[in-house]
């Protein structure tokens, strides 16, 4: 969900709109577009941006910048949030890590480095400003539009995300995805209790192989080893490639005496991890 503003990066960033909007027209980034045909961002055409002036700031061309900025944009991770990254640039190389391997998307002579949570924690009163204005208007938006918009806004306020992930839920109790992820933050942050009930509130619509991996980890918590146990093989039924789901398995089983389970889970574990292709 693309919610900021023009004047809104240009604000954040310290930079004109002027200069925000030739950088997409040079293709560094790609806004969508709004109702009005006006541009809109989310948090990784930020991270993107943030580069992209320090690289300008930097005197490097344009073509190597856009190029650079492609390949970086190719290789930011999906599905999780951008928060744990830190870019940095030195002579040839922006190195991007996540605590990992590092990788190494082409750019030219320059020097950056910047922390993505340190960014997210600039950009969260920005982020704050965006949710306002979407519950100002919350007709104008669909179940699956204020979802896209938690997902968006977890990256810098996970209290405002909640409270998104809530408005796609109010307007379709049965959104699974919603459930899970607002499951997840209440999870995180120790409320168990209500972590559980979005949990299993998803698995009354869909059989959500996370809701009941997430809910497996709650039983195990409590020491509910059969419950969790049965939460756990709930998962693989839906999703058998859940390699942590069979690592999870494989120790329970071992506690319970079930030796046979705990090597085939196991041995399921040790098969998806050695298949998994390693980051460049």
């Amino acid at each position: 969900m693309k919610g900021y503003t023009t004047r809104d990066v240009a604000g954040l960033l310290g930079l004109t709109e002027g200069q925000i909007r030739s950088y997409a027209r040079a293709g560094f980034i790609t806004p969508s577009r709004g109702p009005h045909n006006e541009y809109q961002f989310d948090f990784q055409d930020l991270v993107l941006l943030r580069t992209a002036a320090a690289l300008v700031r930097a005197r490097v061309p344009n073509r190597k910048i856009a190029r650079a900025l492609a390949t970086l944009r190719d290789e930011l991770p999906t599905g999780r949030s951008l928060t744990e990254l830190r870019i940095t640039a030195v002579g040839e190389d922006i190195v991007v890590s996540d605590g990992g391997a590092p990788w190494e998307p082409e750019s030219g002579q320059f020097h950056i480095d910047f922390n993505v949570g340190d960014f997210a924690t600039t950009v969260e009163p920005l982020a704050r400003g965006v949710a306002a204005r979407a519950e100002g208007a919350p007709g104008e938006r669909s179940a699956h539009e204020w979802y896209a918009l938690a997902i968006e806004l977890e990256a810098v306020s996970t209290v405002e995300a909640a409270r998104a992930y809530m408005q796609a839920i109010a307007m379709e109790p049965s959104h699974a995805d919603a459930r899970v992820n607002l499951g997840r933050l209440f999870h995180e942050d120790g409320r168990l209790t209500d972590a559980e009930e979005q949990y299993r509130a998803a698995l009354d619509s869909s059989e959500s192989p996370f809701a009941a991996y997430n809910l497996g980890l709650i039983l195990e918590d409590r020491r509910e080893i059969i419950e969790a146990i049965s939460a756990y093989e709930r998962a693989l039924a839906a999703d058998d490639t859940l390699a942590d789901a069979h690592f999870n398995l494989a120790r329970l089983y071992e506690s319970t005496g079930d030796a046979r389970s705990a090597i085939r889970h196991f041995n399921a574990y040790r098969l998806l991890t050695q298949r998994r292709p390693g980051r460049r």
